[in-house]
Order: C-alpha cells, then structure tokens, then sequence
C-alpha cells in the first residue's frame, strides 16, 4: 500500500443552498399577518488549508470525493435555515491546486493558507424578503443555489532549505539517513528511492530541513525516468548539494560528466510556478558539490582526480563517506551560513514586497449582460450570458406563474429585453440564458412591467398564459361535466327506447 502521495486528482462539490419558504403568518384574531416565509441556509464550501502536521495528499488518494453540506430550507414564522458546515481539507506545506485542464489556481505556502477548491450555495430569499410595495403578499420563494462542483489537482511540492540531487545509487538516501533522523529505504540497485525524504540537520544552533530527490538521469526534464515528478520537489529548496558518486560501476560515467547532465537537466526543467516568492531562480541558486563514497579506494583516487576540473564550477567541493560519516560534519556546517543567507533574502524580499491593491471591478462590468444571436441545434437562438440572469434562472421555480413573473420583472429590469431587441429578437425567438449545453430555454415574448393591474391571486401572474395548465379544481369540474353529459344522453336513449320510437332499418326495408 502507497504510504506517500504528492499527485491526486479530486472531486470537489459545495453544498447546495436551503430553498426559501412561501408562508402566510395565520394567528388568531389576525387574517392579513402577511407573509412568513424565511430564508434558505446557504450550502457549505470546501476548503483547503495548510496544516503543518500534513505532509502527504494519501488521505484523498484513498477518498477522491469531498462534498460540503446543504444548507436547510426556511420554515414559516421568519424561520431562517441552517447553513451547511465548510469542510476543511488539510493539506501539506508547498501543495500547489490545478484546475483538470491544468491551469493554476493557487500555490499553498504557509501555514494557516487556504484556497476555496468549491464554493457553496446561496439559499434562496423566503417570500417575507421578496414582499414589496407591489407584491405585498407574494405567493413564492427563490430555489436554493446549487453548489460549485468541479474536479481540480493537488500537486506536493516538497519545501526544504536544501535539496541533494543526482544520479540514482549515488548515496543521497545513505548522507541524510547518516545526517538526519531520516530512515529513507536504502539498497544497492537504482531507483530505491522513489519518493521525496525529508530530515532535520544540526550544525551548532542551526536547524534546516534537508531533503533526498529520486535520482535524476538524462532525459528527466523532458520526463524520462519520471524526471518531471522528482523535479517539482527542487523549485522550493534553498540550496542545491550535487551528490557525486566516485565508484560508479558505469565506464562512461565520472563526477565532471554527472555533475554536467544533472546541471543541464535543471536548466531544461521549466516550472509552472516561475520563481516562487523569496527565492531567486533555480539556476542562480548556490549549490555544493558533495564527491561521495571516498571510503573505497578507487572513489578516493577518483575524487583526487576530478577534483581540479570540478574546483573550476566555482562552488564548495567537499569529499564524504556515509558509510564512515567523514566530511558529514564539515558538510552542515558548510550548508548553515548558505541557509542562513537565503532565510535572510527571503525575509527581507517579504519585507520590500509592495503592498497588494485591492481594485473592485466597477459594478457595471460585474453585472455586466450580453445577448448575442448563435447557431445552436441547426437554428438561430439569442444567448444571455452574465452573472446575475444566470442565478436568477437557477433560483426561479418554474412551477409557480407568480415566481415567473417575478423573474421577468427582474430580466427587464438589468435590460436583458431592450437589448433581445436591439440583437433582432422578435415575440416567439428562442432564447436561452447560460451555456447553450445545460442552460435555460424559452420563447420569447415581450411583457410589460409588473403592476397591480396584472397580478392575481397569491402565485398567479396575469402575463402567464393560465391556459396551458389546468387546476384540479378546473379538471374536477370538466370530469364532472363530462359525466353529466354522458348521464343524460344515457337517460335519453332509455326513453326513445321506452316510447318505442327506435326502428331497426333492415325491419322497415322487409316491410317495404
């Protein structure tokens, strides 16, 4: 069974929001006590936030779906629903979120960070929140919301103040294991590690987290050999240590060459993130190189060697053993000031980073509606598109004439009719508000403005063709007719019958 996860897929859904309730009050002694009716509770949303003590996404390997909670309905009396409880999802330190076509939505960093993955329903407004001076009474209530769903992509990308990479069997497992508290799986074949290990070095009164990325080959940054996974695990760590193995059993194989390939495969990888905050990039990142398994004598002749040509990169060169922990302390106490430096850049970068500014679109372009004629199913039909008519339609209970009305006041209101007819829409076109695949289809036709001249009764609306659908009282009283209208012709041909006035035709032709 997989103990460490750093790539998941999940399913996200908020809450749905709680429908509003339509209620009259009715109490003793008072027959007009208006309406009642509460407010739907609105859905939970699902959260992820970081959590120090989290340092693998297994938890939702094993359970891909998360959903929030609904919100209640509104009962009567001014009765509010309950609103449905968030869902938090811990996740590790440097976990960045992806949407499934892989663009990037958030890059977790920091405890206490979180990203809304999916937001919950509004509920919907009672009719006690919908009364007004023209609907004083109103005999509906806005649907609840229905809450976002959408499948996004967590990625860990490991956090650590120092990073050993290079070829596989070069002994990184073996120099944290001997460094650290760490016990990564150690074994003399390639590619025993195959996911990231992290262990706390000490150097004085210096702590810094170490970590050990698989083993890099040519090819990784194009992601041959799973390059491309163990890479991701580099962009956040401080320093780069280059772990050369000097008893390679490969003849075409040496430390200059290695140290070469791993260099270029760095250059070559290309991060989604770009450069994280407070970090310069990959490539001018200080590095150590670390010449390892100087205990066996062909590594030692080896590293005496390659050492002049490996002196002219420029950077610490320091001989080890893990194996007899020589040159280990000298190693931490190389990397501490290196650490130190960078801890102290990333501070001061947070301290010079400009403040963000808050600039709120302007309330015409968030409310902003288009109408616009497609082809849609071999026809032409007129699209709205915008926030608020989007919501409006999900909200609208369809069932109801009033709440139809209602909801073409509303449309009216934001202008969606003048500009139908601005785009060439006559009385009858198809209109459909939202996507063409899932959204809401009707037949236009032009309606004046609400009044009190055009409302009827409680949950009525005058603009409503009535006749499309009858109520029982209205079927009640056509079967009853029909009925009676089948007695009667029933009790008729019982009298002609009686009265002898029926004559059988081929009796009358014999006669003839």
């Amino acid at each position: 069974m997989a103990d460490f996860v750093d790539h998941v897929l999940i399913h996200c859904a908020g809450g749905n929001g709680g429908n509003g309730v339509a209620s009259v009050k009715r109490e003793k002694f008072k027959p007009l006590g208006g309406p009642d009716g509460g407010d739907g509770g609105n859905g939970g949303s699902v959260i992820l936030q970081v959590d120090p003590q989290t340092t693998t996404l297994l938890a939702y390997h094993r359970s891909p779906h998360q959903c929030a909670e609904n919100g209640t309905p509104g009962m009567g009396d001014f009765r509010q629903g309950k609103n449905g409880a968030d869902i938090i999802l811990p996740v590790p330190d440097g976990t960045t979120v992806k949407s499934a076509d892989g663009e990037l939505l958030a890059d977790l960093t920091g405890e206490g960070s979180q990203f809304i993955a999916a937001e919950g329903g509004r509920g919907g407004l009672g009719n006690a929140a919908l009364a007004s001076k023209a609907r004083k009474a109103p005999g509906f209530a806005l649907l609840g919301e229905p809450g976002e769903a959408r499948d996004i992509i967590l990625e860990l990308k490991s956090v650590a103040d120092v990073a050993l990479v290079g070829y596989p069997s070069a002994g990184k497992s073996s120099i944290i294991a001997a460094m650290s508290a760490a016990r990564p799986k150690i074994a003399d074949y390639p590619f025993t590690t195959l996911i990231p290990n992290l262990g706390v070095v000490e150097a004085g009164g210096m702590r810094f987290t170490m970590a050990d990325v698989p083993g890099l080959i040519p090819g990784a940054s194009q992601g041959k050999g799973l390059g491309l996974e163990f890479l991701r695990h580099i962009e956040r760590c401080a320093v780069i240590v280059h772990v050369l193995d000097t008893a390679a059993f490969e003849y075409d194989r040496d430390p200059v060459s290695d140290l070469k390939t791993i260099e270029n495969e760095l250059a070559q990888y290309q991060s989604d993130l770009g450069t994280p905050h407070g970090y310069v990039p990959l490539m001018e990142r200080p590095r150590v190189i670390v010449l390892n398994k100087v205990d066996i004598p062909d590594g030692r002749d080896l590293a005496e060697f390659a050492r002049p040509d490996l002196d002219e990169f420029g950077w610490p060169v320091l001989e080890v053993s893990a194996v007899t922990h020589r040159g280990l302390r000298e190693l931490a106490f190389a990397l501490a000031p290196l650490v130190e430096e960078q801890r102290r850049a990333a501070r001061d970068a947070a301290d010079e980073a400009p403040r963000p500014v808050i600039r709120p679109r302007p309330v015409g372009e968030v409310n902003q509606v288009s109408v616009e004629p497609c082809q849609f199913e071999g026809r032409t039909v007129y699209q709205v598109r915008g926030d608020k008519p989007e919501r409006w339609v999900k909200q609208t209970d369809f069932t109801n004439d009033e709440a139809i009305g209602y909801l073409a006041d509303r449309l009216a209101t934001i202008g969606v009719e003048d500009q139908l007819a601005q785009a060439g829409a006559n009385a009858g076109d198809t209109v459909v508000i939202g996507p063409l695949e899932g959204g809401v289809i009707f037949d236009w036709e032009p309606s004046l403005t609400t009044g009190p001249e055009l409302l009827g009764s409680r949950g009525t609306d005058n603009r409503v063709d009535a006749l499309k659908r009858r109520t029982n009282r209205e079927r009640r009283e056509e079967y009853r007719a029909a009925m009676d209208a089948k007695a009667a012709a029933r009790d008729e041909l019982w009298t002609e019958r009686e009265s002898g006035v029926w004559t059988d035709p081929s009796t009358e032709d014999d006669r003839a």
